[in-house]
């Protein structure tokens, strides 16, 4: 018999910019983006742009796009080496030191965290998919060229260095970025904020219930269906039990190519009487049958 007596604390920081854009469109996908994420780049594989948002002064703005090149399959990768640039909400790691690679690589290079959990469930594997430069003698690349990773002009990369950050710069991959003259997320935003909340403030109080019933049927987690994965929650101290939990820094974004696929992305602070556990939580969010909004796949970083 579980027993929990624990102060609940779930906490959301809900400052965050007003997405607004020239001519009062608004993309889509773009549900929530928090001040701690200062761009965000968009790669548009139908029109050959690379999208940069920034956010100023607590507005989302579209600041320019570029040129850029793909696989030359085209997008939509499923395996290593087809030469296909994977669809999808990627992460930029780290920069990379060109200078002790290839020169194709140009003046720098970011690799992205393909696969993603999202990925690996569906079964698409591969990697090394980058955001690099071109060749310094090789001009103009055309629009389907690189085997799989995302290539942009030396002198628009150069522009960008100083808005990449390792482990906070998304980059999101689609074959075209929707608009709306409406926000779109009225109803949508508060709605995942919710249930984010309710799975955090599960994991505060103790209530083992709840929190799996945050979890979709058809969710799996290191290889393991939704039951055996829930079963190791049931041994002895396997749920950990919290006095507060806070939720800061939430990324919502619409999965690109992905129908009612939602991605949240948060740093969570646990605190317990004797250590606070600082961690990224991915959390990705669909309805089920019901059209209640369940975890179907979840991810740390």
């Amino acid at each position: 018999m579980f027993r929990f007596s624990f102060t609940i604390l779930a906490i959301f920081a809900f400052v965050t910019p007003d997405l607004s854009f020239a001519e009062g469109r608004y993309p889509t996908s773009l549900i929530r983006i928090p001040e701690s994420v200062e761009t965000i780049f968009v790669a548009e594989t139908s029109t050959s742009a690379f999208h940069q948002f920034d956010n100023l002064d607590g507005n989302l703005v579209l600041a320019n796009s570029f040129y850029m090149s793909i696989g030359q399959s085209g997008p939509g990768k499923q395996r290593s080496g087809d030469k296909r640039t994977p669809l999808g909400l990627y992460f930029v790691t780290e920069q990379l030191d060109t200078s002790k690679l290839h020169e194709k690589y140009g003046v720098a290079a970011y690799p992205l965290d393909y696969p993603n959990v999202w990925d690996q469930q569906a079964g698409r594997d591969g990697d090394g998919i980058w955001v690099h430069g071109v060749h310094p003698e090789g001009g103009r690349r055309p629009p389907r060229d690189t085997d799989g990773c995302i290539a942009l002009p030396n002198e628009d990369l150069k522009l960008l260095q100083g808005s990449i950050e390792g482990n906070v710069t998304p980059v999101l991959v689609t074959q075209q970025l929707d608009w709306s003259d409406k926000r779109s997320d009225t109803l949508l935003r508060p709605e995942l904020e919710s249930a984010i909340s309710r799975w955090a403030s599960s994991k505060a109080n103790g209530d083992l219930h709840a929190y799996l019933s945050s979890y979709d049927a058809g969710f799996r987690r290191w290889g393991m269906s939704n039951a055996e994965w829930s079963a190791l929650f049931l041994q002895p101290n396997g749920f950990r039990d919290y006095q507060s939990t806070q939720v800061e820094d939430l990324l919502l974004i619409a999965y690109p190519e992905e129908e009612g696929l939602y991605l949240s992305r948060f740093r969570l602070t646990a605190i317990s009487a004797h250590e606070q556990i600082d961690s990224i939580v991915r959390l990705y969010w669909r309805r089920d049958e019901s059209g209640a909004l369940k975890i179907v796949a979840e991810d740390v970083g």
